[in-house]
This record gives C-alpha cells, structure tokens and sequence, in this order.
C-alpha cells in the first residue's frame, strides 16, 4: 500500500497535514511527488519529513499527467491518490483498504470528505460520493451545485458511485494500470470522473465508503472563483461526456450540454464576470479545435455503457431538479 501525494507549491500544506498522513498511515509507505514546485516544498520535506519518500518530478505536468508519471514508478497491489490540503483521521484507511480486498470487482473507493474548516458539513470535492445526471453533471450525496449539506450520518452506508473524488482516491494498481491512468489532456478538475466513468465502462465497481472520514481544504491550488478553474471545467465537462456517453445518448446530450452552456456564460457576462464568460468560450473554442484528438480517445474508450447500465447516474436534469424545481439535497432526487 502507498500514499502518494502529488505537491505544487504546496509546502505549507505538507507542514500542516503530512503529520496526520504519517501517524495514520497504517504501515503504508508515504510518497510525496513534486511537480517541479518554485517555493520550499523539497527543503521542507528534507528538512521535517525524511521517513516520507520523495520524487522530484522534471516539470509542472499538471495533477493528470503528474500523476501518471508517479505512479507509473510507484509498485503496490493498492494506491491512495490524496492531496496536499487533505486532513486524515484515525482509522482512515483501513475501511477502504478492506472494502477492495474482499470485492475485486472494485477498483477505487473514496471516503466521506469533510470541509476541513467546518467537519460538520460535507466538502465540495466529493462528500459523501459522486453521481452524475444524464448530462454528465457531478454532484455528490451531500452536495449538489454549491450547495452543502451538514453531516449527520445520513450518508454513511457503502455503496457504488458514478465517481471517487480524486482528492482521497484509493485505487487498484491492476485498473489504473489498464485504463492508463488519468486523462493527460484534462490537465486538472474532473479527471477522476472521467477515469471512474472509464472504469465502470471496461466492467469494474467504484465505491463510497462513509465508515471512512478525511477533511478536505479545497480550493488549495485553483480557487473556485478563478477564470482558470472554470476554463476547466467547461472545456473538460464537454470532453468527459463526449468520450464516454453511449452512442445512442451522446447526440442528444450534447446538444442540450452546448444550450445550457451557452446559458451559463450568458449568465458570467450578465452578472459582470467576464473572465468567467471568457473561460466559458474558450473551453469550447479549445474543445472544437482538439475535436480530432477527443474522437480518437471516444474510440480508445469503447465498451459505453447507457445511462441505466451505470451506477451513481441520475435520469434526470440536475440543473432543472436545482434551478427549476428548488431541489437542494440529494434526498430531495428520489434516488436511493
């Protein structure tokens, strides 16, 4: 077993959380991956951390490829994906480990994420376990758009998702390796999905796991709020559906995908965001002009699995149940 976590520029979260990781590590080795960072990170780690193994990484190659690059040098049966701004807890672990020892059909499983300055609620990054709507939106049992929950166990049970939060992401080494990985060109924000929607397609389980808990800071590299993130996440939510949605979904999807985005950055630009309405036309400038590259990788993915064939996905609208129907918590969906 290996926790790895990938750092940029991260030193004051490795000061702050590398205590907890090493004193819950539960025998695991501790990799920290460096992605070429500017500030003090490596001198911090020499410096306070030498039990924990460290590998320098040549250049900045983002969250995606950085991580291929480290783990592709890492050898564990099991390895956990955590970021830098990710506190853990007593007894972390060992639910999830268990849970892919008894299963093999399961190839990840996250825990239930915490906002690390409130525990009392759930985190944006995957709280208590990621669903997607037919229109490949994400939302999580305790989250949907920026809407929070506050946590009162009502979300704890294991059961399968439509994805494992890549802030906490315990993973198979067997399916990683199979799947290749991460999605290089995302560079970062919805790889994860991305590569659980891949995982469910060639035939495997990703599970949540709430007998697990982390604290999640978030934000800790690319706040919410930044024209990059949503660039992003614009560009990337229209490449994730587009290579994995089932040929006889995908026409139909997209072209209601192309309106409600079309929708969200009028809003950037009524609003007076217009970094934001910037971002929201070049992800799709950046999306058309790498359409070549986006057909191949949907032919790379092939089996596809139709909406009712996966697990986490609901059948429905979310921004219409959200901004329509006032729907503001998961148990307000009708699903399980």
């Amino acid at each position: 077993m290996a926790i790895v976590i990938l750092n940029w520029n991260g030193a004051s979260f490795l000061s702050r959380f590398l205590p907890g990781v090493l004193a819950h590590a539960d025998g695991a080795r501790v990799i920290v991956a460096d992605n070429a960072s500017t500030d003090d990170s490596a001198e911090v780690l020499s410096r306070d951390f030498p039990q924990v193994e460290m590998m320098l990484l040549e250049r900045n190659f983002g969250f995606c490829e950085g991580y291929n690059q480290a783990l592709a040098q890492v050898d564990s049966e099991f390895f956990v994906l955590l970021n830098s701004d990710v506190e853990v807890t007593l007894g972390w672990l060992r639910p999830l480990r268990a849970l892919l020892e008894a299963n093999p059909r399961i190839a990840a499983v996250q825990p239930k994420i915490l906002a690390a300055s409130d525990p009392t609620y759930f985190e944006y990054a995957g709280a208590g376990g990621g669903y997607l709507d037919r229109l490949a939106y994400p939302f999580c049992r305790g989250r949907l758009f920026d809407t929070l929950e506050k946590d009162h166990a009502q979300y704890d049970d294991p059961r399968p998702v439509a994805w494992a939060s890549g802030a906490c992401l315990l993973v198979r080494r067997s399916a990683w390796q199979a799947l290749s990985g991460l999605e290089p060109a995302f560079f970062a924000h919805m790889e994860e999905i991305d590569f659980c929607w891949r995982l469910q397609n060639a035939g495997h389980e990703v599970w949540y796991h709430g007998g697990s808990a982390v604290h999640h800071v978030g934000g800790g590299t690319l706040p919410k709020t930044n024209p990059r993130k949503t660039y992003l996440n614009f560009r990337n939510g229209l490449a994730l559906l587009y290579k994995n949605a089932a040929p006889g979904e995908l026409l139909w999807a997209m072209c209601q995908r192309l309106v409600l985005d079309g929708v969200a950055g009028l809003k950037f630009l009524a609003s007076g965001e217009f970094g934001n309405f910037w971002a929201v036309l070049r992800a799709h400038f950046s999306f058309y002009g790498s359409f070549g590259y986006w057909r191949q990788r949907r032919r790379a993915a092939r089996p596809h699995l139709r909406v009712a064939q996966r697990a986490g996905v609901y059948n429905g609208s979310l921004v219409w149940a959200y901004f329509a129907r006032g729907k503001r918590k998961f148990s307000e969906l009708g699903l399980r």
